[in-house]
């Protein structure tokens, strides 16, 4: 895979810290903000500009400060709310995890807003009409029952853009369909939880764990396997 010289790639600076308290060293060739002054100045302009960025952005950097570490990122959903004016809340949540929005709708509600949801499965599309080949649709690769009934983002952000919601709030939807929702939605979009069915929906938990160095290191060997394959072929 090939790089353009001009593409950022903070995640290989050996001083990025030096940023986050204001000294940027710029030590890669390829830093943007060496690269792109441009897009620093237009970055900077915007705070300026446009209001709900500048807003929005203050509002979570002072939701940061007040709860760093103390605060679960419900609360820190809820103050951005509060900070923003925010009164009506949407959330889209999997039907899956229809208890936990149960929980979070009654926490929001104790704390003054108005909340509306939709679960993923409204509509009852059915996966074959959104072109999905049969066999993905009742036992998955893993043998477990998953249903021939489609998640349906599109209806879900319709359906919240059409209560007015002032934010949207991601419960649990599906990588792709979690995208689709975000496209779609009128309202800004925050995700309070991300699927991750392996890991109790912490998806950072595989990063360092020995399952998750056991799974990627398998799942990289195999992917080597079969491009030395098709190379012999």
């Amino acid at each position: 895979m090939t790089e353009n010289d001009n593409d950022p790639t903070c995640h290989k600076c050996t001083s990025i810290n030096y940023c986050a308290v204001g000294r940027a060293s710029k030590i890669l060739d390829n830093c943007p903000m060496k690269v792109h002054p441009d897009i620093e100045k237009t970055a900077k302009e915007l705070y300026k500009k446009d209001e709900i960025v500048k807003r929005s952005t203050g509002v979570a950097s002072i939701v940061e400060a007040k709860g760093y570490i103390h605060w679960p990122r419900l609360k820190d959903t809820i103050e951005y709310a509060k900070g923003m004016g925010y009164t009506k809340l949407g959330l889209a949540f999997c039907v899956g995890m229809i208890e936990e929005t149960k929980r979070i709708a009654e926490i929001l509600e104790k704390y003054g807003f108005e909340v509306v949801s939709v679960c993923c499965k409204t509509g009852s599309v059915k996966k074959v009409d959104v072109g999905v080949p049969e066999e993905y649709t009742m036992i998955s690769k893993t043998g477990y029952t998953i249903g021939w009934i489609t998640c349906n983002p599109v209806a879900q952000a319709l359906l919240l853009n059409n209560s007015s919601t002032d934010m949207n709030v991601l419960v649990g939807l599906c990588v792709g369909h979690d995208i689709t929702f975000t496209r779609l939605s009128e309202a800004p979009v925050t995700t309070l939880i991300a699927k991750d069915r392996s890991s109790p929906h912490n998806p950072a938990a595989v990063l360092f764990s020995h399952y998750g160095k056991e799974f990627f290191a398998s799942e990289l060997k195999n992917i080597r396997r079969l491009e030395m394959k098709k190379k012999k072929e």
